[in-house]
C-alpha cells in the first residue's frame, strides 16, 4: 500500500507541470492557433522563476516573473500568427528554439543552485480518513490544488458560459463569429497569451517544486509531450487532467523501479512514458478513425476578415 501511495503522490506531482502546459495549449488551440512553442516557453518560465527566487527568496515575485516572460512570448507568437499571418507551426518552433537557447544562456549563473521549499504545502488532515487517496491529497502543495481547480474551472468555462461558446465559435468558424460581432483578433490574442502564461507557470512549477535546481533543458521534452497530450485529451480540460497524471505516473514508475534495484538499464526506464504516450496516441487514433476528433475546425488556418466569404 505504501508503494502505491507514494507512486500516486509522485504521479500527481510529476503530472502538474504537464497539466498546466496542456491547459495552456488547449486555450490557444481552442481559439484556432496552433502553439508548438510549449517547450521553449516552459524553459523561459523556469529560468525566470529560478533567477528571481534565488535573488528575492520570495515565491510571488518568482511566479510573476515567469508569467510576465511567458506572456511576452505569447504576445510575440500572437503577433506573428494572428496579425502577420505567419505559418503557425514555424512560429511555434521558433518560440521553442528561441526559448531553449535564451534560457540556457540566462540560466548559466544559476546552474546547480538550490531552490528549496519555494511552494508551500496545503495540509488537509481531515482527508486522511479516505483510503489511499486521502493520504495522496492531504499534503499537496498549493499549486497542485490550483491546477486541479483550474482544470475544472476551464471545463465549466468552455462548456457552460457564453464566453466559452464564443471561444468555440472563434475556433470553429471565425468568419461566422466575426459576422456576429465578436473580435476574432482580440480573442485570439487573449487566449494565446493566457495559454502561454500557463505554459510559463508549468516551467515555474517544474523548478520551484519538482526539480528544485536549474539544469539546462530541464524540461526534457515535457513541452512536446504536452503538445501530444492536447490531442490525446481531445481539447478537453478534464481529459487533460487524467492524461497529465497518467504520464506523470509513468514517469514516476520508471524512477520507482530504479529504487527497487531492478537490473533494467535506466535509459529504458526513462523511455517508458514517452513510448507509452506514442502507443496510446496510435491506439486512440485507430479507435477513433472516422469519428470527430474534437479538433477546432479552423485550427491552424489564418483569418483575414477582408477575405471572408
Amino acid at each position: 500500500m505504501e508503494f502505491y501511495t507514494m507512486l500516486l503522490i509522485a504521479a500527481v506531482t510529476a503530472g502538474t507541470p504537464l497539466l498546466f502546459a496542456v491547459l495552456g495549449g488547449i486555450l490557444s488551440e481552442r481559439s484556432g492557433i496552433i502553439h508548438l512553442g510549449t517547450e521553449g516557453i516552459m524553459l523561459m518560465g523556469a529560468v525566470s522563476a529560478c533567477s528571481v527566487y534565488i535573488q528575492t527568496g520570495s515565491l510571488l515575485p518568482a511566479l510573476a516573473a515567469a508569467l510576465a516572460v511567458s506572456a511576452a512570448l505569447g504576445l510575440l507568437h500572437a503577433f506573428l500568427t494572428v496579425t502577420l499571418g505567419v505559418n503557425q507551426v514555424i512560429s511555434g518552433l521558433a518560440m521553442t528554439l528561441f526559448g531553449t537557447g535564451l534560457s540556457a544562456y540566462i540560466g548559466k549563473p544559476f546552474a546547480g543552485r538550490p531552490v528549496n521549499g519555494a511552494v508551500p504545502k496545503l495540509d488537509l488532515p481531515w482527508l486522511e480518513v479516505i483510503p489511499l487517496f486521502g493520504r495522496v491529497f492531504s499534503h499537496l502543495d498549493v499549486l497542485i490544488w490550483f491546477s486541479l481547480v483550474l482544470a475544472v474551472a476551464l471545463h465549466v468555462y468552455m462548456t457552460r458560459t457564453s464566453w466559452g461558446l464564443q471561444l468555440k465559435a472563434i475556433g470553429e468558424n471565425p468568419a461566422t463569429a466575426d459576422s456576429m460581432g465578436l473580435s476574432v483578433t482580440g480573442a485570439r490574442y487573449l487566449y494565446v497569451i493566457a495559454g502561454s502564461m500557463l505554459m510559463g507557470l508549468a516551467g515555474a512549477y517544474l523548478i520551484l517544486a519538482y526539480t528544485p535546481s536549474w539544469i539546462e533543458n530541464m524540461t526534457a521534452g515535457r513541452g512536446w509531450i504536452a503538445v501530444a497530450l492536447v490531442i490525446f485529451a481531445r481539447w478537453n480540460p478534464l481529459r487533460a487532467l487524467l492524461c497529465a497524471y497518467l504520464f506523470g505516473g509513468l514517469d514516476a514508475l520508471g524512477f520507482r523501479i530504479q529504487l527497487l534495484e531492478q537490473s533494467i538499464p535506466s535509459y529504458f526506464l526513462k523511455m517508458i512514458p514517452y513510448v507509452i504516450t506514442i502507443a496510446v496516441l496510435m491506439l486512440e487514433g485507430w479507435r477513433n478513425r472516422g469519428k470527430p476528433t474534437g479538433e477546432p475546425a479552423a485550427l491552424g488556418i489564418p483569418y483575414d476578415r477582408e477575405k471572408r466569404a
